[in-house]
């Protein structure tokens, strides 16, 4: 059956007598304390709920470290990818000389901090505008495949800082060009570029090593002159080809000449020839050349097939009316 409404009476008193008290009791005593005033059902709800609350803040707390413990945890603990290497700066110490490798490293939270370098090859294309050896203007691009030396990472960041390539790289690269074209005339550097490239190669890469820089590869991929002295080019490269011409035309004709001269002479020669043929031997050399020319008709005619042979000193077969 279930049970009436319960009403809860408390006197006046009891309560001023609970206020006068200098008894301390915590939140689950005092639930049991006025659960002393309700029935059974009442009390095992309120208990219940008591302890309910109890064990939450338990799990509270325990939550609470655990995320701390974490966060710490988390902030102890640090990745370098790979290709990729580390330095530590320490709040205490400064930067340390050793150099962390690839993989998961432990640290001291808010003491010290992972500066990640990529050490991995990396382009570069550096413009650069100059002279050559006979004043004219000359604009370059270089192409550079750099990377950091690991052991010179320290000094790297103390000295240059994580942006190394921008600081370094255009004004070496800068210096190193403007030294070795005033070396070459502008013809030279287009007929000797392989020489160009190798010097260029040679000295930036030596100058790079002082930075702790390892410099892959260096290459020309752009060379290209000012205004007027690539029409001056284009210009001379016109007259050239205009004399070749020329000259071309004055070979084919005095070679024309010689082959006329050489013509007359064997006619010449020929004329001769036969002039002193004929008086040696008189007609007969006529006539033998009457003969070899007959032959000759003669064989051309009998390849024909519209000719029709009649023998000589005979009538035609057709009698003509008269």
């Amino acid at each position: 059956m279930r049970s009436a409404p319960l009403t809860l009476h408390i006197p006046t008193c009891n309560v001023r007598t609970f206020a006068d008290t200098h008894f301390n009791f915590n939140r689950f005593e005092m639930i049991c304390h006025v659960a002393h005033f309700l029935d059974s059902e009442y009390i095992l709800l309120i208990c219940g709920i008591a302890v309910m609350a109890k064990l939450f803040e338990s799990i509270g707390k325990l939550g609470l470290a655990l995320a701390i413990g974490g966060g710490v945890a988390n902030s102890a603990l640090f990745n370098v990818d790979a290709g990729h290497q580390a330095v530590i700066f320490d709040r205490f110490r400064g930067v340390q000389d050793t150099v962390v490798g690839e993989g998961t490293h432990f640290l001291i939270p808010w003491v010290q901090k992972p500066i990640i370098f990529d050490c991995r090859s990396r382009p570069r294309n550096v413009p650069v505008i100059t002279g050559s050896k006979d004043l004219q203007n000359v604009n370059i691009t270089l192409r550079i495949l750099f990377r950091p030396l690991t052991t010179q990472l320290p000094r790297i960041f103390t000295s240059i800082g994580e942006d190394y390539d921008e600081r370094v790289l255009p004004s070496i690269t800068t210096e190193v060009l403007k030294s070795v074209v005033a070396r070459f005339d502008a013809g030279e550097l287009i007929t000797q570029r392989e020489l160009v490239s190798r010097q260029v190669s040679e000295d930036l890469t030596e100058r790079a090593n002082t930075f702790g820089l390892i410099l892959d590869d260096v290459s020309l991929t752009h060379l290209t002159f000012g205004k007027e002295f690539t029409e001056a080019v284009e210009m001379k490269q016109v007259a050239q080809q205009e004399a070749e011409r020329a000259r071309f035309v004055v070979e084919k004709a005095e070679q024309q000449k010689q082959a006329a001269i050489i013509s007359a002479e064997g006619d010449s020669q020929a004329a001769l020839l036969i002039a002193n043929s004929l008086m040696a031997a008189g007609d007969g050399l006529v006539e033998l050349r009457k003969l070899e020319a007959a032959e000759d008709i003669a064989l051309q005619l009998s390849r024909s097939r519209n000719v029709t042979y009649l023998p000589s000193g005979q009538g035609t077969l057709l009698q003509l009316p008269q």
